[in-house]
């Protein structure tokens, strides 16, 4: 795994890939968070709080993670060299693993330079440090466990196809899906006696409560859970290929 995850990590900053994933992320938070006028300008709200890093970053992470993880496998498969890795003494969970921590790291690097935002915050509040520091910590530690959660529907979504652009929209819609779908179920007449149920099967119900600075442990379980989950999918994706040649 470890030799995948190196791999994994070492084509994201000899290529383009990386670079562009971190630049994006900085530039359109510090663009809207410090430059456009509007609610979401620090400067303008008068409120020295990173609200607003929290609430754009999921949805920027809703294109770029999908875009990191487009080409794990579907350029694999393209390429023809995904039975070339998987003939290798590398289990399938060593692979999907490793380059899933892989895409996992790219994202807490671009995080890492977010605690410019909080210095800077820090220093400009009517009283310099005046912060709710446990409700910035569970966000960035949602926001952690929510690019976690993209990454893993992303190698899913590449799993199945060798187009990447297919994987990429794929991605796209289900990660929106998990983020808001349920919450919109939930609003539906038939559905209104299960709606706190269903609001709880959804991503933003628990990144919410992180945000709170709450951090319990059923909501860590529910990243875990689903990430592990569409981790799986992946694997059993991968042992599909293997099937359909053993019948062929």
């Amino acid at each position: 795994m470890l030799s995948i995850l190196r791999k994994e990590i070492t084509g994201f900053f000899s290529s383009l890939t990386g670079y562009i994933v971190i630049i994006v992320f900085l530039f359109a938070n510090s663009l809207i968070m410090w430059i456009m006028p509007g609610q979401w300008n620090v400067l303008d709200s008068g409120y020295a709080g990173l609200d607003t890093l929290f609430i754009i970053s999921p949805w920027l992470f809703l294109f770029l993670v999908p875009a990191v993880t487009m080409r794990m496998f579907a350029e694999e498969k393209r390429l023809g060299t995904l039975e070339l890795l998987l003939s290798r003494p590398l289990s399938e969970g060593s692979v999907i693993y490793g380059k899933f921590f892989a895409a996992v790291a790219l994202v807490l690097i671009s995080l890492l330079p977010c605690i410019v935002f909080f210095i800077s915050v820090w220093i400009l509040g009517e009283t310099p440090g005046n912060l709710d520091h446990g409700g910035t910590a569970g966000s960035f530690i949602g926001l952690f466990f929510l690019a976690a959660i993209y990454t893993s529907i992303g190698l899913f979504a590449s799993s199945i196809t060798d187009n990447q652009v297919i994987a990429f929209i794929l991605a796209i819609v289900l990660c929106f899906f998990l983020w808001t779908g349920f919450d919109y179920l939930s609003t539906m007449p038939l559905l209104s006696k299960a709606d706190e149920f269903i609001v709880r099967l959804g991503i933003n119900d628990h990144y919410r409560s992180l945000s709170r600075g709450v951090i319990d442990s059923r909501d860590i379980a529910y990243y875990i859970f689903v990430v592990i989950l569409f981790n799986e999918a992946t694997r059993v994706s991968l042992l599909s290929r293997n099937w359909k040649k053993a019948k062929a």
